[in-house]
């Protein structure tokens, strides 16, 4: 019953940790506690608590899911963040497994690094893959606080590392009666602090200099798909009148055009026509056609005439599209959550005056490889464009909003991002807002961005951080026979 409470009280703090709340410093004690009672624990045990522990956490921090598309299944809305946390509590589960393996098979000391490492090699598998669920990554939480440096070397989850292992040693500091391991892991840390903070390009920008708006409409979602006309003639007239600052490029939400765009030869025109009286890229979402297919789209329109598309690569599961529909069609409700949509094949880096640009629709800005993978073709500032209208003012438009923070200090690069009903804004490569609105605002965000800056992690990516978690743990497996017994755990000898 103790360790029951202890992995509730865990999986609360973390959850409290992300907006709305957003207590980021109880972070380190809600990993504290969760490798206190894996510390010890038995493979079987520290599974079970870690997925009890994941499924609260989980349910938590999905519940803006059920205003998302409770209003679609009825009764059953209230219940519906019940779905991803059962999907993702089972990497809860494996951090648990491992950790507990990790403190058996590894010297005392290194074994809250093992522990650390298995925690952060689970969060980057459950945020990787066309099922993957990136959210509530444990480093997003400090995407204002000192330690979101970390980002621009080692992403995200290196982030995700440092908070654990901080938790892991103190963890292990009150199980053993020992701080020297943490005493050293802290000094570490600072000295580690220290060096990224004085090398980090971000710390001192230059003034930026291309001017950028970002439109939010403020359309409500529940009448979106039948308001083509209204959002034309508001983004039209909002574009207009914020020319009068010159931007040199105009960002608009997701879908935002709710129709066929491609099919749709006059609004084509339209907007071509829109973008050479601004003298201005527009970024507008709609939907775009294809054989058989029916693509989540950004149309790129350039004052010089003619236009680009990108197609969004990363599909909502479950919501957009939805993996084993025959199989579970007997299901109530299914029809109503497939969205029927064909998932985009191309990274999208689109050269334009302003820069090259690459584009992230919603979801999309969460998968910390899509953003490398355009950052290898040259991308040099970011474009997100959602509809978080679907979270209401639940949590989510502002999880989802300091997730774009994180890809920012992780590429180096500006993002300027537009959504439908908020938060919209340009965040700069420290991480940090230059101008953010409100949500449920109709406005013109306005602003300016610079070229890309070089960071270490837009070298070397994601994926090379989970290998290395991979590495680390393996690395500090030992042989049983050459591990000595704690001295407090020696009989007395009279």
């Amino acid at each position: 019953m103790r360790d029951t409470a202890i992995a509730a009280a865990a999986a609360l703090m973390l959850s409290a940790a992300f907006p709305k709340l957003g207590a980021s410093w109880l972070v380190p004690f809600g990993t504290a506690a969760l490798f206190w009672i894996w510390q010890g624990a038995s493979l079987k045990k520290a599974a079970l608590l870690g997925w009890f522990a994941g499924l609260i956490f989980f349910t938590a921090d999905f519940a803006w899911v059920g205003h998302t598309v409770g209003r679609y299944i009825g009764v059953f809305g209230p219940f519906l963040a019940l779905g991803p946390a059962l999907i993702e509590a089972p990497f809860f589960a494996l951090a648990g497994t491992l950790a507990a393996f990790a403190y058996t098979r590894m010297p005392p000391n290194v074994a809250p690094l093992g522990a650390a490492a298995a925690f952060t090699l689970c969060e980057w598998l459950r945020s990787i893959g066309v099922l993957a669920a990136p959210f509530d990554q444990l480093g997003y939480t400090q995407a204002d606080s000192p330690l979101r440096v970390i980002a621009a070397y080692a992403g995200t989850y290196g982030i995700t590392f440092v908070l654990c292992a901080i938790g892991a040693y103190v963890a292990d500091a009150l199980r053993r009666r020992t701080w020297r391991p943490l005493g050293v892991v802290a000094f570490s840390l600072a000295v580690m602090m220290l060096v990224f903070w004085s090398l980090w390009p971000a710390r001192k920008l230059p003034t930026p200099t291309i001017p950028v708006a970002a439109v939010q409409g403020n359309i409500a979602q529940s009448f979106k798909w039948n308001s083509l006309a209204l959002a034309v003639r508001r983004y039209t007239a909002m574009t207009r009148r914020a020319s009068a600052h010159h931007p040199r490029l105009f960002v608009w939400p997701e879908t935002v055009i709710p129709t066929e765009l491609d099919a749709n030869f006059s609004l084509i025109r339209h907007f071509t026509a829109l973008s050479r009286e601004v003298r201005a890229t527009i970024v507008a979402g709609s939907l775009a056609a294809g054989p058989g297919a029916l693509y989540n789209a950004l149309f790129i329109f350039s004052p010089s005439g003619g236009y680009a598309v990108y197609d969004k690569r990363q599909l909502v599961p479950f919501a957009e599209w939805f993996p084993g529909r025959e199989f579970l069609s007997w299901l109530p409700y299914v029809g109503a959550l497939n969205g029927g949509l064909t998932p985009g094949t191309n990274d999208g880096v689109y050269p334009t005056s302003v820069l090259a640009i690459a584009p992230l629709i919603c979801w999309e800005s969460a998968f910390a490889d899509l953003a490398y993978e355009q950052v290898r073709r040259g991308a040099q500032l970011f474009v997100v464009s959602t509809d978080d209208a679907w979270f209401g003012t639940t949590s989510g438009p502002y999880m989802h909003a300091q997730i774009a923070q994180l890809r920012a200090i992780e590429t180096g690069a500006y993002v300027v991002r537009a959504a439908a009903t908020g938060i919209s804004g340009i965040v700069a490569p420290d991480g940090r807002w230059q101008k953010r609105s409100r949500i449920g605002r109709r406005t013109v965000v306005t602003g300016f961005v610079a070229p890309r800056l070089p960071t270490f992690f837009s070298r070397i990516g994601p994926t090379t951080i989970g290998v290395l978690m991979v590495i680390l743990y393996a690395g500090l497996l030992a042989p049983p026979h050459t591990l000595a017994p704690d001295p407090r755990e020696w009989p007395d000898a009279h």
